[in-house]
């Protein structure tokens, strides 16, 4: 039995898939389903032009509406251009960039790889060293044809930056994951090791040092308990204000 697409995935298709944000939504998938949950107008698109507001007018069987000058106006197709010389290589532009056509590392001049740019514009604002522009690639808007046939090879491309965002927040989790476990791990042993070591160590019984045979019968004997390290260190400390006071025979 065939089934249809959902309303919300053939009103996706007929956008430009710019991920430009400019209709208010976060990808043009979240504004499809807005449109298909009469949450959002069929207006708000500008990369999608006045072609692509009629399109989803006679998909919606609505009557056709100009595009709202509010979210943008309709013009030819465009492309991220980088000053070479400016960039310093941050990467902010390369993790706006929707479907990963900037091509740098950290610290190093970036590119845009123009066949893969939409022009979305989402470079820009991240950039701290205003070293993008925008030129346009052709005198005027695009056909209809011309806009979905751009549309899903950038569909595409979005859709594989997500997956590869996806993995890469998995295997961060992952790293974390594993990191708590070997941190409680390593505490959990510390914590065997500091109860065998306290088990381990030697009792006071009686006093550290042995004193007059005449005196130790008056002291009442202490409740054993282990000898601890200020114990230790101010048993250190007597030895030698002693050894100072009654220095060895020459």
């Amino acid at each position: 039995m065939n089934v249809l697409p959902s309303l919300a995935v053939r009103i996706d298709a007929a956008l430009p898939q710019t991920q430009c944000t400019r209709c208010g939504y976060p990808t043009c998938r979240a504004y499809a389903q807005a449109i298909a949950d009469g949450e959002a107008d069929i207006d708000r698109c500008p990369p999608g032009g006045e072609a692509g507001v009629a399109a989803l007018a006679g998909l919606l069987g609505r009557a056709p509406k100009a595009l709202n000058p509010d979210y943008g106006v309709e013009q030819a197709p465009l492309v991220a251009l980088i000053d070479e010389d400016v960039c310093i290589g941050c990467t902010k532009c390369i993790e706006a960039c929707p479907v990963d056509a900037i091509v740098g590392a950290a610290k190093r001049m970036h590119t845009i790889i123009a066949s893969e740019c939409t022009g979305c514009e989402l470079c820009l604002p991240p950039c701290p060293v205003d070293c993008i522009a925008l030129v346009p690639t052709a005198p005027a808007p695009l056909a209809r044809a011309q806009v979905l046939a751009r549309a899903a090879h950038a569909r595409a491309r979005f859709e594989a930056r997500e997956v590869r965002l996806s993995r890469t927040r998995e295997g961060k989790k992952r790293n974390v994951g594993a990191a708590l476990v070997g941190a409680a791990s390593a505490a959990t042993d510390i914590e065997k090791s500091s109860g065998i070591a306290a088990e381990a160590a030697p009792t006071q019984t009686a006093p550290a040092f042995a004193e007059p045979a005449g005196h130790q019968e008056d002291r009442p004997a202490e409740t054993a308990k282990p000898i601890t390290r200020s114990a230790v260190l101010e048993a250190i400390a007597r030895g030698k204000a002693r050894r100072h006071k009654d220095p060895p025979p020459r």
